[in-house]
């Protein structure tokens, strides 16, 4: 490791700053007591977290709304509740 430059360049040299981070990040919401995980969405929960705390939230969910659209429709067989009617 270059430690010099890095110490020139205000960049963290030990491990504690990427430890602090995972722990944050995944380790209090994953490892909670009685949760389980499937990769899919233990990775989509990861994923999100890390949206959020990089502050690149709004930026991701802009391109997926944009990436993502699909028309929606009324179903085919509604049944009216009493007194309400369906809007098109």
């Amino acid at each position: 490791m270059p430690y010099a430059r890095l110490r020139t360049q205000n960049l963290p040299i030990g491990s504690g700053v990427i430890e602090a981070a995972c722990k944050t990040l995944a380790t209090q919401r994953l490892k909670r007591s009685g949760i389980r995980w499937r990769q899919a969405g233990g990775q989509a929960i990861l994923t999100l977290r890390s949206l959020c705390q990089s502050d690149h939230f709004e930026r991701a969910w802009d391109l997926l709304a944009a990436t993502y659209k699909r028309p929606v429709g009324l179903p085919r067989k509604v049944i009216a509740l009493s007194g309400h009617r369906a809007r098109v």
